[in-house]
């Protein structure tokens, strides 16, 4: 056991992290970038060239050399933090410093904040660390919730349900929100990129934490992929052997709400194509042709239809019944339309 009392736990700090004014992640921009503790601040003491560069120095030259040369540039660094990240800090401030496994860069971080007087620790194990406690909290956590699972054909207002589910005061768990996809081949938002697994799987994490066991959390009928992200394979199994709702809306009111959500394709055809081409294999040339002809002749309403009733209707309910255990003695849920108003009502009857 560490006996040195700045240094702290994975489990000490990850029990309440809100003790800490501030984390800093004392890693590289692109570690940062990759997954971090949910709310860290990124103050690298080694920048992503500056790793290149002592990387190539001790490979090339000698460890002694990269040492000195690195520890140049972590003083360097360490100053400009503190003249411009910590310069307002009240003497009380109370920051966690962590890099990749509690090593070198945060505990340099750690010593120069402590002797300046503020009560700085170091968080033992690093990021590595915290990362095993996170993927112990999600092979874990799922099986102590209940969960509800919203149902129903593409275009039908699942996403759309759970957000008034969210402003009703209900526990949801948005998992294409997390993920930035909407969860099918034409789903990828524009300008918004996908996270990488360790953060989608960091922001699970952070969301199952927060949740009150007593109550449900309602979570959408997702596959075991959202766009490229992975589903946790526990979080996975206790969706599908929970209680589900089936959500009903009728076909123009679905058209209506998949072009509103998908109106980017309309401005940009070519991607369009691209994407239609994939489902080649499953439908034929001859189909995917008519497909793109609706496309050119900006037919949309016609186009959604026949990929609601040619391609995704009949592989939803082909995946349904054989994931989700009990979907069909799911509670239905039929809105007249897809006003807001239909949402909202509903909404508020479920989280009541």
């Amino acid at each position: 056991m560490n006996e040195d009392r700045t240094v702290v736990t994975a489990e000490d700090a990850l029990a309440d992290l809100g003790r800490f004014d501030t984390i800093i992640d004392v890693r590289s921009e692109a570690e940062y970038a990759e997954d971090h503790v949910p709310g860290a601040i990124s103050c690298p003491v080694l920048t992503d060239a500056e790793r290149a560069e002592v990387g190539t120095m001790d490979r090339q030259q000698s460890s002694f050399d990269a040492r000195r040369r690195g520890a140049a540039l972590v003083s360097r660094n360490i100053a400009k933090h503190l003249e411009q990240s910590f310069g307002d800090k009240p003497r009380s401030w109370k920051p966690l410093v962590y890099c990749w496994r509690g090593g070198n860069r945060s505990g340099a971080m750690t010593h120069v904040l402590g002797r300046v007087g503020w009560q700085a620790r170091q968080l033992e194990g690093g990021y590595r660390a915290f990362r095993r406690a996170v993927l112990a909290d999600l092979d874990r956590l799922p099986a102590r919730h209940t969960f509800r699972v919203v149902c129903g054909t593409t275009g039908s207002g699942k996403s759309r349900l759970l957000q008034h589910l969210a402003d009703a005061g209900a526990q949801v768990l948005d998992l294409e929100a997390l993920a930035h996809h909407r969860g099918s081949l034409l789903g990828s938002l524009p300008a918004l990129p996908q996270p990488s697994q360790k953060r989608f799987e960091t922001r699970l994490w952070h969301a199952l934490r927060g949740f009150d066991s007593s109550r449900p959390i309602f979570i959408e009928s997702e596959s075991r992929k959202v766009g490229e992200l992975r589903v946790p394979d526990q979080l996975l199994l206790a969706m599908r052997a929970s209680d589900c709702i089936r959500l009903e809306l009728p076909l123009e009111a679905r058209i209506r709400l998949l072009r509103d959500e998908y109106v980017h394709f309309e401005s940009d055809t070519a991607t369009l194509h691209e994407k239609l081409d994939c489902l080649v294999p499953l439908h034929g040339y001859q189909r995917v042709g008519e497909w793109k002809k609706l496309v050119d002749a900006g037919r949309w309403d016609a186009l959604v239809e026949r990929l609601l009733l040619d391609h995704y209707d009949p592989a939803y309910l082909r995946s349904i019944g054989r994931n989700f255990t009990r979907s069909p003695q799911a509670r239905p849920l039929a809105l007249a339309s897809d006003d807001p108003v239909a949402f909202r009502e509903a909404a508020r009857a479920l989280a009541g």
